[in-house]
């Protein structure tokens, strides 16, 4: 088992984090379809700057790939004006209804969370 400096582990996500982040991926990639019609480098541009979730083009088009498998998203190719065409997707009915959904959870669960947290937050307490 390798063991990391002090400055290694502080530039390095902890864990959990990591768990964190890799479980809000797909609220976060829904939610950024939201009010239009993306492609890839937009959803991974609108992530990294809405929400700081920074995600290589490696881990986005699988889960997009799943979404859309799973009747959540529609894509299609379209044409550019200059370079490559580029693959546009959009949420479907089922879709939308599943992101309200999941927002709706998350927004329920990160109040609760936040109340249990606003003592430890405060510094206020701290029995032990």
């Amino acid at each position: 088992m390798a063991l990391l400096r002090n400055s290694e582990k502080a530039d390095r996500p902890e864990n959990w984090e990591a768990q964190l982040r890799k479980g809000c991926l797909e609220l976060a990639i829904l939610a950024s379809l939201w009010e239009r019609r993306l492609y890839g480098l937009e959803i991974l541009r609108l992530l990294e700057q809405d929400s700081n979730l920074v995600l290589a083009e490696g881990t986005v088009y699988p889960i997009l790939s799943r979404l859309k498998a799973e009747g959540l998203l529609e894509s299609e190719w379209v044409e550019a004006e200059a370079g490559h065409p580029r693959k546009y997707y959009w949420l479907t009915a089922a879709g939308k209804i599943k992101v309200v959904g999941m927002a709706r959870f998350w927004s329920s669960f990160a109040n609760n969370l936040s109340t249990l947290l606003k003592p430890v937050l405060n510094g206020k307490g701290g029995r032990g």
